[in-house]
């Protein structure tokens, strides 16, 4: 062929046309799984490979073109055209010139999708985020070590209210010491660009605070100052700090968030100093710190009535000691008091929003309630890590599964190393019975807490429910029989499982049940766990004692309200195979009733009583029951079915059968 009318040959066989079309629709299959893959959470290298795939493609559909054409009778070789008249046609060089171009175009398309990264934040994104580590104390009184934790603590909380910027909650940052010397390690980890270090000096009421914003990516320093001021003149130089940041990475400030960060709590420099004293305490999970919070933050109050912040802190540790052993009726009403009292302070007030509404979840059990007034607080603090991981728990007991995991994630994204938040995804993936995702996230949490023995339970309950007990106790052997509710929950169901009842019975001696310090509800647990056991080893006599002691203490704790719905599984097997029926369906009715309204416990609950109609041999009533929970989130599975002791007496039924072997 002459080598002057191979341009015209192409055209005569098509390959221009097949090129174009093959461009237009590689390009509309990239954007579509640019957005599918994404969506349903494809790995990073399928979309690598599919557009090598269409990459690879294009050659082949020119050299097909080129060889065969598409011909009435079918497709066929095409056969060479007559020698073209080698004759200059400048109408025709456009055509060249659009050809090579559109084929390096599509060339260095592909070549871009294959080489960019799978997944960028926007350009705008990345420097608009911010950790603001630990401030070191220079205090030479060391008793003034709780004053920089404060100020750290107040700075968070006027930039989580700042929208447009991201902000790190200071569970994850507290994980770093003061001016650490790899900020870009400690950036990657965290997901930001920018760190906030800092240094507090108090001298009586004197403080001088020293702050400098660092972007971490390249170790250039944005901005630094110090304040010099009187400890009751820190708001100032705290809101100041908060606005200098958002001008330094070009956040967006409304009028309203202008005002929130502007806000100063108090004008009485003692009842400031209190709450730091109480905030410095916040991440302690002590009882003595619990009991110094709660005198810090009345004390601050007491100092100053109209201090909102401080009535605000008062509240979440009353509430959140409402749900300790320690708890009554006095306690919920000096929560609901501070809550209240808070809100009526400082109307806008996130704090008091966040109060009100925990207060309404853990001592009202009002989950539409609580909701409401965690969605405002959400609102005010949109960066508040403890907020998000509220509110998705709130979602999740209304149905609401998927929103549930966009907030817990977005929490996850502000507070990286906080443990309890992958925990709560965890669990929720496994209760969607997708267990290869749960164990990923709850290994997350075990990088960050390793000997956590209620994370290590959580994980090893995964394997319970996929009916892999051996890689179970691969997890729980090793530890001893913890104390702790959750992990000894997990624990019992292991032995439980295993049928290895007497070993059960020798692990349940760690607990004292003359020792007043044990929660009741555990010293009930206790009780119906052994009186069960030794009725399944047929020693009723050995079982007697414990019979009226459950029930009495059942009577007790429902009339204080103290209801632990784990515990009523053990509760309703234990009355079962007294063969008290009435005891049996008072409990049913009564778990079911207090679950009712809540869609993610509901359906655990909901096996347990079907468990205690299955012991009592009525299947009419326990396989209802039963499918319901195989087929809602958080339910039983067919694996557990399998092993769990309390079908044995129905266990050849066909209609069991068919339950237990279903595909899951």
């Amino acid at each position: 062929m002459n080598p002057k009318n191979f341009f015209g040959e192409l055209k005569r066989r098509n390959v221009y046309k097949v090129a174009v079309a093959y461009a237009i629709v590689a390009w509309l299959l990239i954007q579509a799984a640019s957005i599918l893959f994404p969506t349903f959470e494809a790995p990073a290298w399928v979309m690598k490979v599919f557009i090598a795939a269409i990459a690879l493609g294009f050659p082949i559909a020119l050299i097909i073109a080129w060889a065969f054409e598409l011909t009435p009778e079918g497709i066929k070789r095409t056969e060479p055209g007559e020698e073209l008249q080698s004759k200059p046609s400048r109408s025709r060089a456009w055509i060249y010139v659009v050809a090579i171009a559109g084929i390096l175009s599509l060339g260095l398309f592909f070549l871009g999708r294959l080489t960019a990264p799978t997944k960028q934040s926007a350009p705008g994104e990345i420097s608009k985020s911010i950790a603001v580590l630990p401030f070191e104390s220079l205090s030479e009184d060391k008793s003034n070590a709780y004053f920089a934790d404060g100020i750290q603590d107040e700075i968070l909380a006027r930039l989580s209210k700042i929208a447009d910027l991201k902000v790190i909650s200071r569970t994850s940052t507290q994980r770093y010491k003061s001016a650490p010397n790899d900020l870009r390690e400690i950036a990657r980890r965290l997901g930001v660009a920018n760190i906030l270090e800092g240094s507090v000096q108090k001298v009586n009421d004197q403080v001088r605070v020293t702050v400098q914003l660092i972007n971490a990516l390249n170790d250039s320093h944005l901005w630094a100052e110090t304040y010099d001021r009187k400890l009751i003149d820190v708001f100032a130089a705290e809101s100041d700090i908060a606005q200098k940041i958002a001008i330094s990475l070009e956040a967006k400030l409304t009028g309203r968030e202008k005002e929130d960060i502007q806000s100063a709590g108090t004008k009485n420099p003692q009842a400031y100093d209190a709450l730091l004293r109480a905030l410095a305490l916040r991440n302690s999970s002590s009882r003595v710190d619990l009991e110094k919070q709660i005198e810090f933050s009345r004390h601050a109050v007491e100092l100053d009535p109209n201090y909102a912040d401080a009535w605000a802190n008062l509240a979440l540790t009353e509430i959140y000691k409402s749900q300790t052993p320690w708890t009554s009726e006095e306690q919920k009403e000096r929560a609901r008091t501070a809550a209240e009292t808070a809100l009526r302070l400082a109307p806008n007030s996130a704090n008091a929003h966040k109060a009100m509404g925990l207060f309404y979840r853990y001592c009202l059990k009002d989950d539409r309630a609580a909701l409401a007034e965690l969605e405002t607080a959400r609102e005010r603090a949109p960066n508040d890590g403890g907020v998000l991981e509220a509110v998705g728990l709130l979602q999740r007991a209304q149905g609401r599964i998927q929103d549930a995991l966009v907030t817990v994630k977005k929490a996850a994204d502000l507070d990286p190393l906080n443990a309890e938040i992958w925990i709560v995804l965890s669990l929720t993936y496994a209760g969607l019975r997708q267990f290869d995702e749960a164990h990923l996230l709850v290994d997350r949490a075990l990088a960050i807490t390793p000997d956590d023995i209620d994370t290590l339970a959580g994980k090893a309950s995964f394997y319970q429910a996929q009916g892999d007990l051996d890689a179970a106790w691969r997890l729980l052997g090793p530890q001893p029989f913890p104390r702790t509710e959750w992990a000894g929950l997990i624990y019992y169901q292991q032995y439980y499982l295993q049928r290895d009842y007497d070993k059960l019975i020798a692990e349940l001696g760690v607990y004292d049940l003359a020792d007043k310090n044990l929660p009741p509800i555990i010293v009930l647990w206790v009780q119906a766990t052994l009186g069960n056991l030794y009725l399944l080893k047929g020693q009723a006599e050995l079982a007697a004692p414990y019979v009226e002691k459950v029930r009495r203490a059942i009577k007790e704790l429902q009339a204080q309200n103290i209801v632990l719905p784990e515990v009523y599984r053990i509760l309703i097997e234990f009355a079962a195979r007294l063969r008290d029926r009435d005891q049996v369906e008072d409990e049913i009715a009564f778990v079911l009733a207090y679950t009712r309204d809540n869609h993610w416990i509901l359906p655990s609950s909901e096996y347990d009583a079907a468990r205690g109609y299955a012991v009592l041999g009525d299947l009419e009533k326990a396989l209802p029951l039963l499918q319901d929970s195989l087929s809602k989130p958080n339910g039983t599975t067919t694996a557990t079915l399998r092993l769990d002791p309390a079908w044995d007496g129905v266990r050849n039924n066909s209609r069991f059968q068919k339950l237990a072997n279903a595909k899951p």
